[in-house]
């Protein structure tokens, strides 16, 4: 308990350093037409938490050396979403960026994806594809969590959806105390994100965006390879981040827009713009992440097959739907 307790206090106070200093430092995300913040507000979230997680591995012990390294290289990329939000890297030199600690730990540590499910009537082995899609798997997550950064709270609360729902059905007590290393910081950040008990206000920034899309990628990774949940369900439990990215992708395509340009298209701005809520809009966000891995869940207890085609069914919907309220914004 005194672990926890000690790691909760660091965690608030390695948040209010940062909140603080980036004021004195200028690393403040400037408000702009396209932003909803009317205030310069420090973008330094994500390198905080950074720091907090690797007092998180000092102060707990956890037993894997591979969610260890998993935490110890989530350093790096918070460093890269740091360079981001300060000199506005170009989406190549962010890229590849990216990529240099993506492949030190799959090629190094051998810490990539090995299949993606076993089926009654298939088995999904990536064999010689396992670390081209490992790779671009890892991208896509880490860049789909960057496009939920865009309202206070979303990407936070949405995260610690994935996580609880890992936590619920994970029965190692490691990768539990793992996942509790990854929750408290975000939790006490949310209290800084939202100004309670007015706390300075605080972004995660690209450094926070990326930092949490890698942890939970190669969290999954490791689940998957340990064979604790199916790949189907833990596709499952990341389904809002995955129907949202393609999506909005895929529509961007069809519209012959730029698919790297920033813009309001995304799944939060949609529902604010007809809620006004922030509140509203990450409740709507976060339940349908939860009501999709329900749906999954039940229909993987019937057959993973069944729970396979109705991802791909239910994303089909959700694209048509997704097709139908842009055009409306």
């Amino acid at each position: 308990m005194i672990n926890y307790i000690t790691y909760v206090i660091l965690s608030f106070l390695i948040l209010i350093f940062f909140a603080k200093i980036s004021y004195k430092l200028n690393l403040l995300d400037i408000p702009n037409k396209r932003k909803k913040h009317y205030v310069p507000t420090p973008f330094t979230g994500g390198l905080a938490m950074s720091l907090i997680y690797i007092t998180g591995i000092l102060l707990f012990g956890i037993k894997s050396q591979e969610l260890n390294l998993i935490l110890s290289i989530s350093f790096l990329i918070a460093i890269v979403g740091f360079l981001d939000d300060k000199y506005e890297l170009n989406i190549g030199s962010k890229l590849s960026l990216q990529i240099i600690p993506i492949i030190y730990l799959i090629t190094i540590k051998d810490l990539n994806l090995i299949q993606i499910g076993y089926y009654d009537y298939f088995h999904l082995d990536l064999n010689s594809f396992s670390a081209p899609f490992t790779i671009l798997s890892v991208i896509f997550l880490i860049n789909s969590c960057n496009y939920f950064d865009g309202l206070d709270g979303t990407l936070s609360l949405t995260s610690i959806s994935v996580l609880a729902i890992l936590y619920f059905f994970i029965p190692d007590e490691d990768i539990k105390k793992f996942l509790i290393v990854i929750l408290i910081p975000l939790l006490i950040f949310l209290c800084f994100n939202f100004s309670i008990l007015k706390l300075p206000k605080l972004f995660l920034g690209d450094s926070g965006s990326l930092l949490i899309g890698f942890i939970i990628a190669f969290t999954l990774i490791y689940i998957s390879n340990e064979k604790i949940l199916h790949p189907i369900l833990l596709a499952w439990s990341i389904v809002i981040f995955v129907y949202e990215f393609i999506s909005i992708n895929f529509i961007r395509l069809m519209n012959k827009k730029n698919i790297f340009i920033a813009n309001r298209d995304h799944l939060h701005h949609i529902i604010f713009y007809k809620t006004g809520s922030v509140f509203l809009t990450n409740f709507l966000i976060v339940s349908l992440n939860f009501f999709l891995f329900i749906i999954g869940y039940i229909s993987f207890k019937f057959n993973p097959i069944l729970s396979l085609f109705l991802f791909i069914i239910i994303f089909m919907v959700f694209l048509t739907f997704r097709k139908i309220f842009t055009k409306k914004i």
